[in-house]
């Protein structure tokens, strides 16, 4: 991995940011990473471009016009350190996901436009790889697919509908796995009323995330970026942004032909952004590792990344040193899009994901939970992501990815490098180029709507289970979720 002199580490700043991710853990105890963050920029400062945001949207911007341009200075401010929200929080699927559905954006913007967006999200899935072999950033990727479980007759009929559904779109591999199939290759339960089937994507890569975003930012930094950590951006303009230490001190303006907003879900703490995005908090636990025998009889092989046909949804990916990181929905929306280091923590939440993956698979009853913790996504009203640039301002932003983001900020940074640099790409003219979405409602309708939705989403699962039917709950929603 391409090397950048970090500060020493202490003692307090490597116990805060460890204990933001089992990811982030894990770089301290394999020595990787001691997590000390880098100098905060202190006085006032011109740059070409200024990047407001240290995750994966930000650093890939920064790659992608240090690459295009060696001369431009470019300057990225975090608030804490590269990669501390979702980055470095989140499931490590590098997925051809992307939050509106194709049928979804072929309704809005027409049949071949959501081809072009289906093949560009697939596109990116290797893009990432072969960037991150190129620049040697080791983080444990390996192609090898999501298989998402239909456990129950509803789900089965659901995940084939999907399948259908997918062969439209001519560039999507996507392919149903009868009964004899998965079983034949998991241990995995399913309902009294048949053996479970599942649906195999293979345009997704299990990664490691916070080796990516981390290997990123050095990478960036040794291509002449400059990443100021622990510096807290208060506001920007056309041409300036405002910032301060995180630490203390007056405020200072860093001067920008170009300003890129690069925050997700923590963005909603800046009054100009909080009606934008709306914080969805979602949590995950890790397991110990577990021996090879167990793997084998569960069948998740290194490089698979799962899910199941539930409606609050759940993910997960067996680890490079054979854990089970698994996560999912339910946390609930907090007043005022508040975002808040202890709504990361939700008992009630990391039990049912604790019940649910032994449920899912019998030979992981016995796991210990190594590792809990959770952080913000971004969620925009019409869950449409975008990457989007003014060139009469210069002020561009991207996000709204609805957790679909590891793969997504790369085609992200690709896109707004264009953008900025005045480039007529295949990129730039993709449906999410510049889309523009609705603000949320103001409080109390948000708050309501936010928490109706989640718990919509327990109820549609519950009404499958008493009546086999598909949910009529789950179809009233499905219009504000994307689909």
């Amino acid at each position: 991995m391409a090397g950048v002199r970090q500060p020493a580490p202490t003692d307090a700043s490597q116990a805060s940011y460890r204990r933001a991710s089992f990811w982030f853990d894990d770089l301290v105890v394999s020595g990787r990473d001691h997590l000390a963050p880098r100098a905060p920029l202190t006085a006032d400062a011109r740059f070409d471009v200024c990047v407001v945001g240290g995750g994966l949207t930000g650093l890939w911007t920064a790659y992608e016009l240090a690459k295009a341009d060696p001369s431009l200075r470019i300057a990225v401010l975090e608030r804490e350190i590269a990669g501390f929200g979702a980055s470095g929080r989140n499931g490590g699927w590098c997925s051809a996901l992307f939050p509106r559905s194709a049928a979804s954006l072929e309704r809005e913007h027409g049949f071949d436009e959501a081809v072009a967006m289906r093949r560009a999200m697939i596109d990116t899935v290797d893009e990432v790889g072969r960037v991150a072999e190129a620049e040697g950033i080791d983080c444990d990727y390996e192609r090898g697919g999501t298989v998402v479980f239909a456990r129950t007759g509803v789900q089965r009929r659901s995940a084939q509908a999907d399948v259908d559904e997918a062969r439209r779109f001519e560039v999507d591999r996507t392919e149903y796995w009868d009964g004899r199939t998965v079983a034949a290759r998991f241990t995995v339960t399913g309902a009294d009323d048949g053996d479970p089937g599942a649906t195999f994507d293979p345009a997704c890569a299990r990664v490691h995330p916070a080796k990516l975003v981390r290997g990123l930012a050095n990478v960036v930094e040794s291509l002449g970026v400059a990443i100021f950590e622990r510096t807290e951006v208060v506001d920007w303009a056309a041409g300036r942004v405002r910032f301060r230490g995180v630490d203390g001190g007056e405020e200072r303006t860093a001067w920008a032909r170009h300003v890129i907003v690069a925050l997700e879900g923590y963005g909603s703490r800046l009054p100009r952004v909080r009606r934008h995005v709306l914080p969805l908090y979602s949590l995950m636990i890790a397991t110990g590792p577990l021996p090879d025998e167990v793997w084998e009889e569960i069948g998740i092989e290194h490089g698979h990344t799962f899910s199941d046909y539930r409606h609050l949804l759940v993910y997960g990916q067996r680890t490079a040193d054979n854990r089970f990181a698994f996560g999912g929905r339910g946390a609930r929306y907090h007043w005022g899009s508040a975002v808040d280091p202890a709504f990361e923590r939700v008992e009630r939440v990391f039990e049912h994901l604790h019940h649910a993956l032994r449920e899912l698979f019998p030979a992981a009853r016995d796991t210990r939970i190594t590792h809990r913790w959770g952080g913000p996504l971004g969620v925009a009203r019409d869950w449409h992501a975008t990457a989007s640039y003014n060139p009469s301002t210069g002020v561009g932003s991207a996000g709204g990815y609805v957790g679909d983001g590891l793969s997504t900020t790369n085609l992200a940074g690709r896109t707004l490098a264009d953008l900025v640099l005045g480039r007529d790409t295949p990129l730039t003219r993709l449906p999410w180029a510049n889309h523009r979405s609705p603000l949320w409602e103001p409080e109390p309708l948000r708050f309501a709507g936010a928490n109706l939705g989640i718990l919509g989403m327990r109820a549609a699962d519950l009404e499958e289970q008493i009546t086999r039917r598909p949910s009529v709950a789950a179809r009233l929603i499905a219009p504000l979720t994307g689909h």
